[in-house]
């Protein structure tokens, strides 16, 4: 789910005009969960 989430987040994000503080922080951080929660089988 998280990793469908980011995807769909790094698709969206170039065309929308709003900004999101941290934004590269915060994909990066949901990035790194998901691919977690992929090796452990989740």
């Amino acid at each position: 789910m998280l990793l469908g989430i980011w995807l769909i987040a790094q698709g969206l994000l170039p065309y929308l005009t709003i900004r999101i503080p941290n934004q590269g922080f915060i994909l990066s951080m949901l990035a790194l969960v998901a691919g977690i929660l992929i090796i452990l089988e989740r």
